[in-house]
């Protein structure tokens, strides 16, 4: 949400809170690069776009999310650049184990075998 849907009170609030503790506005700051990021993938230049982002959240408040992504650096990146999603996979494992989690302790494998054919 951002400050101009905010409620009069709200606005207050948030313009106070900012000026007291001007640390959160740049986490806040970083937070809207970061979703602005993820929402502009898969694109090539989000390599360096991310590397920038990661100097830049260094030492903030953002520091242990930083940490996070750093550890995860190579998965993040193609997620970033790689126009391929494992989307549709994880809709169906998703299903499956919707339907094993429904059939637990009633029936032994033959019987869950057709239900899960009969939902394909």
């Amino acid at each position: 949400m951002s400050a101009d849907e905010l409620a009069a009170s709200e606005g207050t609030f948030l313009t106070h809170l900012l000026t007291i503790a001007p640390e959160l506005a740049r986490a806040g700051k970083l937070a809207t690069s970061f979703a602005a990021l993820i929402r502009n993938a898969p694109d090539k230049a989000n390599g360096s776009a991310l590397e920038a982002w990661l100097a830049s959240a260094k030492g903030t408040l953002l520091d242990a999310f930083v940490r996070g992504v750093e550890r995860d650096h190579g998965a993040v990146l193609a997620a970033l650049t790689e126009p391929w999603s494992t989307g549709p996979v994880e809709g169906q494992i998703n299903r499956l184990k919707l339907l094993k989690r429904t059939m637990y302790g009633r029936a032994k494998y033959d019987l869950l075998r057709r239900r899960v054919l009969a939902a394909a």
